[in-house]
């Protein structure tokens, strides 16, 4: 059986994280408090072009996520830096993660696409726009201060505007504890209480599987609902996060007791999620959520929910088998899926004369 770990309030937020290593940071590492995942499509004219690309994104996420003072090109030149963050970049908690979706494996470049990867599929729930789905390459970019996330983009798209053009952006926050423990979504309840180890996340070269999902909330309806639905539907009680069988939030649920739903109904989220069955335990997945908040859709209600990010040794395996026990819950008359995909994560970059999707492109 799997060890249940469960996310814990720092007393001190790091403020730097290593950027050498087997693997990258920004998976497993302490969620910030700020982020977005932005997709961009890979225009290089070629393999040796698509090398340079990648060369640059990497020394320019080494520099920032190490922080440092940019250098002085002369009054003569472009400043080599926005100053968003002034004279000199701190390192501000940054990680930038780097991934390749499926599409980058096509005849372009000659690459050769790692086993079980693919294109996200339209799960029955989903309500998908194109346009806001898949790409050639993901960049996570996560940090204490929204202002260090948005000079990290501007920076790296900079630097690589002639290798990759963007193809969907969004912004995500993570709420702190509320009063204590586990952070809150925008439906009200904790999210993310129960998490596995990264024996779940790994394979053996430093690499992972990355899904992204874009899933509006339909706020405004759900908070209609009495507190009583909420909470079967979700499994959990709103104020302290605990199972409707326990006391508080990090208490396992006994389904042995409760075979009959009685309690913790058999179709809510947490116990489709995650049964707790030996079964089951081959399907967990590590969860990296954060909320979005994007004002007012074009029909006036607000455009707000969640940026669900899973990390996974095998999309199939894990995500997918989770995903399909989900399918039709109740939850799903307040939550609508638009968008996201799957990304092969990169093993991490060992030192100055590597470089990221090396192993790939050599």
């Amino acid at each position: 059986m799997q060890r249940t770990r469960y996310r814990k309030v720092e007393a001190e937020v790091p403020q730097s994280y290593p950027f050498h290593g087997p693997r990258q940071a920004g998976v497993d590492s302490p969620p910030q408090r700020f982020g977005t995942f932005a997709a961009f499509d890979a225009t290089a004219a070629n393999r040796a072009a698509l090398t340079d690309m990648f060369k640059a994104l990497t020394d320019r996420a080494r520099f920032l996520t190490a922080g440092g003072t940019p250098p002085d090109l002369g009054v003569g030149a472009p400043p080599s830096d926005s100053a968003v963050l002034g004279p000199t970049v701190p390192a501000d908690g940054l990680t930038v993660t780097v991934s390749v979706g499926a599409s980058l494996f096509d005849s372009r470049y000659g690459l050769t696409k790692p086993s079980g990867l693919s294109a996200m599929p339209t799960f029955p729930d989903d309500v998908l726009d194109p346009a806001w789905c898949h790409g050639d390459l993901m960049l996570q970019i996560c940090a204490n201060n929204i202002d260090t996330v948005h000079h990290a983009l501007r920076d790296l798209t900079r630097h690589t505007r002639d290798g990759m053009q963007p193809r969907y952006r969004l912004d995500g926050f993570g709420s702190p504890p509320r009063p204590a423990g586990t952070p809150r979504n925008l439906l009200g309840f904790k999210d993310g209480i129960s998490q596995p180890t990264a024996e779940v996340v790994w394979r053996p070269d430093g690499s992972s599987f990355q899904v992204v999902r874009f899933i509006r909330m339909l706020v405004e309806f759900w908070d209609r609902v009495s507190i009583s639905e909420q909470e079967r539907m979700f499994g959990r009680r709103r104020d302290s996060g605990a199972p409707l069988d326990g006391s508080v939030e990090t208490d396992i649920p006994d389904y042995g007791k409760d075979s009959d739903g009685k309690v913790i109904p058999l179709d809510s989220h947490i116990r489709l999620a995650n049964p707790r069955t030996p079964k089951a335990e081959s399907s967990r997945i590590l969860r990296r959520p954060f909320n979005y908040d994007r004002g007012f859709q074009p029909n006036g209600t607000i455009d707000a929910g969640l940026l669900f990010c899973s990390y996974q040794q095998d999309i199939a395996r894990q995500f997918e088998t989770v995903q399909n026990r989900l399918a039709g819950e109740p939850l799903t008359d307040y939550v609508t899926p638009f968008g996201g995909g799957y990304f092969y994560v990169l093993p991490g970059v060992h030192d100055n004369t590597d470089h990221y999707a090396r192993a790939l492109l050599t």
